[in-house]
């Protein structure tokens, strides 16, 4: 039998999606972050717009907007969110080591539930969108520190991670 602290298991410890409709609406937001190392050469053309596939960050911000909205036919359990907003965001880290591009999705909702996923979804798709419009410059990419950054709103209130 499932531990009773599982959300997501019936008394059978069948996998059942929460019941949410007693929870109140809150305005809720949450930012996850995570970043692609590349190569000094994959960096270039995609700040000089020599990519062959095109604009690598434009294309990338679409997709994880695209795909936050979608989380809940990813994601099994998830409930289907309706946003205020979703942003991507990057940021090209050169400066301590080696080539890295930052990405950053922000959700806001008013809802029962939600935002942590649809965030953490979100960059990830940007990433992947990413190394797909780049790999054939650089198959060595590494996508990783895919994390919650900080979350608002729920019952468990506010999260902000210190590092």
């Amino acid at each position: 039998m499932p531990d009773k602290d599982f959300t997501h298991f019936d008394a059978g410890g069948n996998a059942i999606m929460v019941d949410v409709s007693a929870k109140d609406v809150t305005t809720r937001t949450a930012i996850a972050k995570g970043e692609i190392t590349l190569s000094g050469e994959t960096l270039a053309a995609i700040r000089g717009g020599t990519a062959k596939k095109g604009d690598v960050l434009g294309v990338a911000r679409i997709a994880g907007i695209m795909a936050a909205k979608r989380t809940a036919d990813i994601i099994p359990l998830c409930h289907p969110l309706n946003f205020d907003t979703v942003t991507i965001d990057f940021t090209i880290l050169e400066a301590d080591g080696p080539h890295r591009i930052e990405a950053a999705c922000s959700v806001k909702l008013a809802g029962k539930t939600g935002a942590e996923m649809e965030a953490l979804t979100g960059v990830t798709a940007a990433l992947l969108t990413i190394y797909d419009m780049c790999k054939a410059l650089d198959r060595a990419m590494i996508i990783g520190n895919v994390r919650l950054f900080e979350k608002t709103g729920g019952k468990s209130g506010h999260f902000k991670r210190s590092v």
